[in-house]
């Protein structure tokens, strides 16, 4: 499964290693690199539905869900 955000859909980027005024100057040997968004595995307990659900989700995703709520956010989701 692709590393990706259930909730924001947040995934992975792909860029370069240096700045542009860098690669104007001197040789780039190193070409591009992947970066991968902070994703935590969380087994979240929605009241409403009075059970758990387990989530792979981003920081930024946590903080959506302590915002607006467990369910409304997992709903919006179509998680749930």
């Amino acid at each position: 499964m692709a590393k990706q955000c259930e909730i924001t859909g947040k995934k992975t980027q792909i860029g370069g290693r240096y700045s542009n005024r860098t690669r104007a100057t001197q040789f780039n040997p190193c070409g591009k690199t992947k970066r991968q968004p902070n994703l935590q595995k969380k087994r979240i307990f929605v009241p409403e539905l009075d059970k758990h659900v387990v989530v792979k989700v981003s920081t930024k995703g946590l903080r959506t869900i302590a915002k607006n709520g467990a369910f409304a956010t997992l709903k919006k989701a179509g998680l749930v």
